[in-house]
């Protein structure tokens, strides 16, 4: 399940694409299939050699994943000092990753050096007032290790980014349904996410995944703009 809108990114025939700190590999698997016919190139960027083993894996499911025309590589990096030389990414997606960052204005900065001239960048980052809820209800949720280090505000963010040169172009919320599943794994955080109550509702959460049923994909389009849990953000970074 992507978190943003990908017909939000103008994507042409031969650009390229970073997945900066693509975890699983969710997002840049997703965008390979959707655009499996386009001669693409995609890099997902992770400094988690865990998670990246996780997105290999799930590339080499795929039988025919070296005959598509768009091409997905993972690699290991820091997204604090990126492996790329300036100007090489046409589009920069950075979803759920800034509020990991401590120091997430040098990661902005190294976005901005990697992108092109005229390229887009879409970032997501949790909700403010869901975050706020789950940090209340557990301390730990956010004190583990690797966890967030921040709620952000969404308009002193999008702030952040244009003072470097982009503008905003669209915007919008994702997955309401899943901001109960996190108060409850954070009300019962230490029964576990196998707790009746917590696991019942992750159930049901991929029940929704797999089969996209009209009733909770409505619902959830009806509540994004209310309690959506991620906020997402779209910018085109000035010539």
């Amino acid at each position: 399940m992507l978190t943003l809108q990908p017909h939000k990114l103008p994507i042409t025939e031969g650009d390229k694409i970073l997945d900066l700190g693509c975890g699983e590999g969710r997002h840049a698997l997703g965008l390979q299939y959707l655009w499996q016919q386009q001669q693409l190139t995609l890099v997902g960027l992770d400094i988690s050699i865990q998670d990246l083993g996780t997105a290999y894996n799930r590339l080499q499911v795929n039988d025919s994943a070296d005959t598509l025309a768009a091409k997905l590589t993972f690699i290991r990096g820091d997204g604090l000092q990126l492996p790329f030389a300036d100007n090489s990414f046409d589009h920069v997606i950075c979803s759920e990753v800034l509020e990991h960052i401590i120091d997430y204005q040098a990661m902005l900065a190294e976005i901005s050096r990697v992108l092109k001239p005229g390229g887009s960048l879409c970032v997501s980052v949790p909700r403010a007032w869901p975050e706020k809820i789950c940090w209340w209800l557990e301390s730990a949720y956010h004190q583990v290790e690797g966890g967030h280090v921040r709620i952000f505000n969404g308009q002193q963010l999008t702030r952040d980014i244009t003072q470097r040169g982009y503008c905003l172009h669209a915007k919008h919320w994702s997955h309401s349904l899943h901001v109960p599943y996190w108060w409850l794994r954070c009300l019962f955080w230490r029964r576990g996410d196998h707790f009746f109550p917590v696991r019942t509702y992750h159930k049901l959460l991929v029940w929704d995944l797999f089969t996209k049923p009209w009733l909770t994909q409505t619902l959830d389009a009806l509540l994004n703009p209310i309690m959506g849990k991620s906020l997402v953000l779209y910018f085109r970074k000035n010539i």
